[in-house]
């Protein structure tokens, strides 16, 4: 090991002793691979496993059909909800878990342009559209779009606020870009979307769990997200949707399924939404996912594993890879497209290289997980819960190793 190399180990175990969120790392199930993907797909908590196997064991297998009521599956949705809300910064009985994301970006669009009405010059008849977002948020913006017979807009984030008007129904935007790490201005573009009197729905995938959001602070409309990525819940699981409290009364689904209606048990064949956030639901729960997602949200409960401390150790995480990158990797060989300021970044960071595809392959042989995104990014996700320095240097390490 060089000097520089060795002063950047020695460094990085003095952070790893420092660090107020280092035992958290125990609740998770990990082996010796330094694991940079958890933006997409967690690693396993480690109450995981037990809880599964009582919900498959005891509450399935022996209590049957009465579990719906005597261990709580009925009432999963809310509760997990409830759960979520303090890491996207939400009040209680504002989010609903169940479906997902995709799902979630229909039902929130469409809901969207039904409240947002007319404007002053005639019918809102616009959906705006980050031009850069995940795939399957454009195209469920432009199925919502011919279903509702708007206009389909898509502009990049920096765009939005000159692309705004009077026709203008709903924005759909990405909270943090899923291939850069590129965090956008939720207040600012929330307060743009508002001032032009349409409503906003942000895509929250890559930052709840992560970073601060807040929702309600901000006064968002709409959000959803995934909740296999930085809260763990396991490959699949439920997704959730948020509607503002004061917009609940108007929360128009497009998909009323039995379980959002106010008497589910009635079977009436007329629909009346429930009440609250309610109304988000659809169909049966997945309980098997749902349950296994409820044991993962546990590793927040701990004292001192807040927001703001991952967030925290986030940014000096991510600010020690790319000095251990610098370091390194030779120069010209890889570049970081992911912003330096603190303001503009997720807890990712992404660099173009001109072989990424092949040089991932060889890092998960080298014992180093990140992904490839096409056609020229590795893409490394930083989960502070259960990511140390020490693996931050060891992945740049190996990666200098490779492009040299």
């Amino acid at each position: 090991m060089s000097e520089p190399e060795l002063e950047l180990a020695i460094r990085a175990e003095k952070l790893d002793a420092a660090d107020e969120l280092a035992g958290v790392r125990s609740q998770f199930i990990l082996d010796d691979v330094v694991y940079l993907d958890g933006n997409s797909l967690g690693a396993l908590p480690a109450s995981v496993p037990g809880r599964v196997e009582d919900v498959v064991r005891r509450q399935w297998g022996e209590l049957r059909i009465r579990s719906w009521d005597e261990s709580g599956w009925w009432t999963a949705p809310e509760r997990i909800g409830d759960r979520i809300a303090p890491l996207v910064g939400a009040a209680a009985g504002q989010i609903v878990v169940g479906d997902s994301t995709s799902v979630n970006v229909f039902k929130a669009l469409v809901a969207a342009v039904r409240m947002a009405g007319d404007s002053g010059s005639g019918r809102r008849d616009e959906i705006v559209v980050d031009a850069t977002t995940f795939p399957t948020d454009g195209y469920i913006a432009e199925s919502a779009a011919r279903m509702t017979g708007c206009t389909l807009r898509p502009v990049t984030p920096a765009e939005v606020p000159g692309a705004l008007g009077d026709r203008t129904a709903a924005v759909l935007l990405n909270h943090v870009d899923y291939r850069t790490g590129r965090l956008h201005d939720l207040p600012g573009l929330t307060a743009a979307v508002h001032a032009a009197g349409a409503l906003a729905v942000w895509d929250l995938c890559h930052s709840a769990g992560a970073l601060p959001v807040g929702l309600d602070e901000h006064g968002v409309d709409l959000a959803l997200g995934c909740t296999y990525k930085y809260l763990n819940g396991g490959p699949g699981s439920p997704a959730y949707l948020y509607v503002r409290a004061d917009l609940q009364s108007r929360f128009d689904s497009p998909l009323p399924g039995w379980n959002s209606h106010a008497e589910p048990f009635g079977m009436r064949p007329a629909y009346e939404p429930a009440a609250g956030a309610l109304r988000g639901r659809v169909g049966t729960p997945d309980i098997l996912s749902m349950l296994a997602l409820e044991a993962a949200l546990e590793v927040w409960d701990g004292d001192g594993v807040s927001v703001e401390a991952v967030r925290a150790k986030s940014l000096a995480l991510t600010d020690f890879f790319l000095e251990c990158v610098a370091a390194y990797v030779p120069s010209g060989r890889a570049e970081s497209v992911t912003p330096v300021d603190h303001a503009e970044r997720g807890s990712q960071v992404a660099l173009r290289c001109a072989d990424a595809g092949d040089v991932m392959k060889r890092l998960i042989e080298r014992g180093v997980v990140g992904d490839f995104r096409h056609p020229d990014v590795l893409r490394f996700g930083f989960t502070p819960l259960y990511v140390g320095f020490g693996d931050v240097e060891r992945a740049a390490r190996v990666l200098g190793e490779l492009l040299r």
